[in-house]
C-alpha cells in the first residue's frame, strides 16, 4: 500500500508540475462555444410530433423564454408545426444555422451530421442516446461522431444530452416538458453530465435561483468541461461556475486552465465515482472512466479547485459567491433557536471558521436589546417578547455587520404570525444598502407557504437562502476559503 501511495503521490505532482510549467495536451480543436449558447439562429432535427418530449417541445420552450433568433424545424414528413414552415433537410433551409438539435435515432446521427458540415453549421447539440453510454457499438458511433464533426467543423454537446440553456437571450434547448415559463437571470453557471440541473428537473421559477448558463454535457464526445471553463472564464453574466464529473476528459488540460480561472471566479466540482462501485455506474451512466478519486481530490486542492460532496451542495453553494468577499474568517451566528446556534459552531470549526468576538461596543449596544443577545451564537428567541421581533432580528444584524471583528453572518429566521414574510423582506431591503459582508439564511417556521414564499423573495434582493443550517455555515466556511486562496483573507 507505501509503494502504491508513493506511486499515487508522484503522479499528481508530476501532473501539477507540468501544468505549473504550462505543460498541454494534444492539440483540440478550437473552443469557441459561443454558436451553443449566443446562437442566431436554431435548427431542430427530428421528432415534432405534439407531446412532452420532443422538437415540438423544444420549439415550445424557445418561444416561451422569449429567444429571438430564426428558429427552424426539419423533419420531411411535416409542413408546418406551431406557425413555422418545416424543411425536409437541414441543407432546405434557407439560411446558414449556428446551432442544430438532432434528435433522430442513433444511427441516423452521423448521416444528419455530414448535411450539416455541408450547410455550414459550427455547433450540434445531440440528444439522441444509444452511443457508448450503451454498448461497444454504441461507443462506435460516438467515435464516428466525432471524426465527422472534426472533419467538417462542427462542435457536438452529448450525445445523450438535454443541451444548454442561456438565460441572457432565452435560449432553453430541454426536450421536455416542465411547466414553467421563467428563470430568474443570475452568476451560477451550471454544468455536468447530467440532466437533473436542466430546467425540467429543478424548479427554477418558484426557487428564484439566478443562473446564468446550464450546460449537460451528455458524454462529452467532443464539447468537455474544459472547453466550458474556457467559454464561461469570459463570460460578463457568470461570478461562479458549479460542475457535475463523472470523469474529466483531459486531466492536464483542465488542470492547466482551472488554475488560471480560479484566479478570475471559483470554480466548484462535485466528482461522484469516489467508491468504486460508484466508479463502475458512472461508466455505464455517460461511458466516462472515472478515475482514482485520491488523485482528483488532490489535484483539486493544487490548483485552487472547490470540492462538495453532495448535490445539495453543489446546488445551494454557489449562490454565497455573490456576496461581498470576507477578509476574514471570523462567523457571527444569529439564531431564533439555541440549538442551532450550537450546531451551526460545530459545522462553522469543521468549515475552519472560527466565532467573532464582538467588540465592547457591540456588545453594549445588544446589552441594550436584551441579555442573551449580547454573546455569539446571538439568540434572538429571548428577545422576542421584549419589543418587535423583526426590529430586534434588524438591530442584531445590524450590529453584527458594523462590528470590526466580524467577516461573515449566519442568520436563522422565524417567519410566523408574530413576524409574517414581508416584514422581513422591508429589513433586508433596508440591509442590502449596508450589507458589505457575506450573509447566508436559513429560514424557517410553522407554514411551508411563508417559509416558500420568504425565501424567494430574499433570493430576488440577492440574499442567499439554503435549504438547511448547516449548508448556510459550510457555503460561507467555502466562500471564506476561497478568499483566502485568492489573497483576500
Amino acid at each position: 500500500m507505501t509503494i502504491l501511495l508513493k506511486i499515487w503521490s508522484g503522479w499528481v505532482n508530476n501532473m501539477v508540475s507540468a501544468v505549473e510549467k504550462g505543460g498541454e495536451a494534444e492539440a483540440e480543436p478550437e473552443s469557441d462555444l459561443s454558436y451553443f449558447f449566443e446562437p442566431r439562429s436554431v435548427a431542430i432535427i427530428g421528432a415534432l410530433r405534439e407531446g412532452w418530449f420532443g422538437g415540438y417541445v423544444i420549439i415550445k420552450n424557445l418561444r416561451l423564454f422569449g429567444f429571438p433568433g430564426e428558429i427552424y424545424p426539419v423533419n420531411p414528413r411535416y409542413d408546418k408545426v406551431l406557425g413555422l414552415d418545416v424543411y425536409a433537410s437541414i441543407k432546405d433551409v434557407p439560411a446558414t444555422v449556428d446551432l442544430v438539435i438532432i434528435i433522430t435515432p442513433a444511427a441516423t446521427v452521423p448521416g444528419i451530421l455530414e448535411e450539416c458540415g455541408d450547410a455550414s453549421v459550427r455547433a450540434a447539440i445531440v440528444v439522441s442516446d444509444g452511443f457508448a453510454e450503451r454498448s461497444e457499438e454504441g461507443a462506435k458511433l460516438q467515435e464516428e461522431l466525432v471524426g465527422i464533426g472534426r472533419r467538417e467543423g462542427v462542435r457536438i454537446l452529448g450525445p445523450n444530452t438535454v443541451g444548454v440553456t442561456n438565460t441572457a437571450n432565452g435560449l432553453v434547448t430541454t426536450p421536455y416538458e416542465f411547466g414553467y415559463s421563467s428563470i430568474r437571470r443570475g452568476y451560477v453557471a451550471l454544468a455536468g453530465q447530467t440532466g437533473i440541473i436542466a430546467p425540467q428537473a429543478v424548479p427554477y421559477e418558484d426557487l428564484q435561483y439566478g443562473v446564468s448558463k446550464i450546460c449537460d454535457f451528455g458524454n462529452k464526445c467532443d464539447v468537455d468541461e474544459t472547453d466550458l471553463l474556457e467559454y464561461l472564464a469570459e463570460d460578463a453574466e457568470t461570478k461562479v461556475i458549479a460542475m457535475y464529473l463523472e470523469g474529466i476528459k483531459d486531466g492536464r488540460r483542465f488542470l492547466a486552465t482551472a488554475k488560471r480561472v480560479v484566479k478570475r471566479k471559483p470554480v466548484i466540482v462535485l466528482k461522484s465515482g469516489r467508491s468504486e462501485e460508484g466508479a463502475r455506474v458512472a461508466s455505464s451512466h455517460t461511458g466516462t472512466l472515472a478515475g482514482d478519486d485520491r488523485i482528483y481530490e488532490a489535484a483539486f486542492r493544487q490548483v485552487g479547485v472547490l470540492r462538495v460532496r453532495n448535490f445539495r451542495e453543489l446546488f445551494e453553494i454557489p449562490k454565497i459567491f455573490g456576496q461581498p468577499r470576507p477578509k476574514g474568517n471570523r462567523i457571527a451566528i444569529i439564531t431564533m433557536t439555541g440549538g442551532a446556534g450550537v450546531m451551526s459552531t460545530d459545522v462553522a470549526y469543521e468549515c475552519s471558521l472560527e466565532l467573532a468576538r464582538f467588540s465592547e461596543k457591540t456588545i453594549g449596544e445588544l446589552e441594550k436589546i436584551f441579555p442573551s443577545l449580547a454573546k455569539n451564537p446571538s439568540d434572538v428567541g429571548p428577545a422576542m417578547f421584549a419589543g418587535d421581533l423583526v426590529q430586534i432580528y434588524k438591530k442584531t444584524i445590524e450590529a453584527a455587520l458594523e462590528d470590526e471583528n466580524v467577516d461573515c453572518v449566519s442568520v436563522v429566521l422565524w417567519t410566523g404570525e408574530a413576524a409574517p414574510p414581508q416584514l422581513y423582506v422591508e429589513l433586508f431591503n433596508e440591509l442590502k444598502e449596508k450589507a458589505s459582508k457575506p450573509i447566508a439564511i436559513w429560514i424557517y417556521g410553522t407554514k411551508v407557504t411563508a417559509v416558500h414564499e420568504l425565501s424567494r423573495e430574499l433570493e430576488k434582493l440577492d440574499f442567499p437562502v439554503f435549504l438547511d443550517f448547516e449548508t448556510a455555515v459550510r457555503a460561507l466556511g467555502m466562500l471564506c476559503e476561497y478568499s483566502r486562496l485568492q489573497g483576500d483573507a
